[in-house]
């Protein structure tokens, strides 16, 4: 295991920056996850630590040692990427034992640390196999397992289940999950997808256009956001943002600009009964959950969630109302200011 700092890290491609002062420190054991949208910077400051990318400014350090200047193959660190980049006329054991044969390792210890990783992955049963013959999740786990064996101070995944269809996105979280427990290893885990992060995640590191807008845990980042981008990204269906003025002075008042409200903390009452009102434009049915997008007119179109089902319709006149302690309040800046 492994702990990992970065230093006011700078990345700049010819005058373009896009890494922008970044400070972390991931602690030993850790499951961090970067999460952002496209061209936030979390592929770009991932590939940094791993040493593919290098840094234009500060430090890296990795186990209190200034890394910045090493060479990926000094770092001690192994990265899985999206494709699963494994040798097609090679089984699945070849596969797995590949990097260790190149360094010159005896093959008892290939055997045994094979045979250890593939254990903790369900792998034996494939052992024969090659690549074509297996299922995307199987491929990827065969991915990891190459790294397994390679006793690293701490993993690296860069969007890792992105060319899984959703079934296999589903069980590949578990297995990580499984894998992050058992090992204990520091995992660093680049995603787009703000259901992985908060799934898997220890802490998750929230970018913006090349900064860190919030690190936080998972439930730290879904009940207090910091500012309307993390507010709007973590959650699904993300958080409801309208004009404080939409809903009269009383929730408005002190500063705010803007106010929040989760879909769940949101309650269908007859119109004029609620601090909004509005009609029903769409009904979506989902089985467990039922959401319902609402056009409260200069407040936008409001998204409430319904356990089970509803008879509502669209063209339903409604009001809504707020849970008591669940509104956030933002100020012009978009800054948070503290939930009512």
């Amino acid at each position: 295991m492994s702990s990992i700092e970065l230093k006011s890290i700078e990345k700049w491609f010819g005058n373009v920056q896009v890494i922008k002062g970044v400070d972390l420190r991931i602690e030993e054991g850790e499951f961090i996850i970067f999460v952002g949208p496209s061209g936030c910077g979390k592929s770009t400051l991932l590939r940094m630590i791993a040493g593919l990318e290098e840094t234009s400014r500060g430090q890296i350090m990795i186990d209190g040692r200034d890394a910045t200047a090493e060479a990926p193959s000094k770092r001690g660190l192994t990265m899985v990427f999206q494709s699963y980049a494994l040798y097609p006329h090679m089984s699945v054991r070849d596969n797995m034992g590949f990097s260790l044969k190149a360094a010159g390792a005896p093959k008892t210890e290939i055997d045994e640390k094979v045979n250890r990783a593939a254990e903790v992955l369900k792998l034996v049963p494939y052992f024969d196999r090659r690549p074509k013959d297996l299922s995307g999740g199987q491929r990827q786990r065969v991915a990891i397992g190459r790294s397994i064996v390679r006793d690293p101070t701490a993993f690296l995944f860069d969007e890792p289940l992105s060319n899984l269809d959703a079934a296999l996105r589903v069980e590949m979280r578990y297995e990580i999950a499984k894998l992050h427990h058992s090992l204990g290893a520091t995992m660093i885990y680049v995603t787009h997808d703000q259901v992985e992060a908060m799934t898997l995640a220890d802490r998750i590191v929230v970018l913006e256009a090349g900064r860190i807008a919030q690190i936080g845990t998972p439930r730290a980042l879904y009940e207090r956001p910091e500012n309307l981008f993390v507010a709007q990204f973590i959650g699904s269906p993300k958080m409801n943002v309208f004009p404080a003025g939409a809903v009269g002075q009383d929730e408005a008042g002190r500063g705010a600009a803007s106010l929040g409200a989760r879909p769940e903390h949101i309650t269908v009452v007859p119109h004029g009964a609620g601090a909004l009102d509005g009609v029903v434009d769409v009904v979506e049915y989902l089985g467990a959950d039922t959401f319902l997008i609402v056009d409260c007119g200069t407040a936008g179109q409001i998204t409430v969630r319904i356990k089970g089902d509803t008879d509502l319709a669209p063209g339903t006149p409604l009001g809504l109302a707020f849970a008591t302690g669940k509104i956030h309040r933002f100020d012009a800046r978009g800054q948070a200011l503290h939930s009512m």
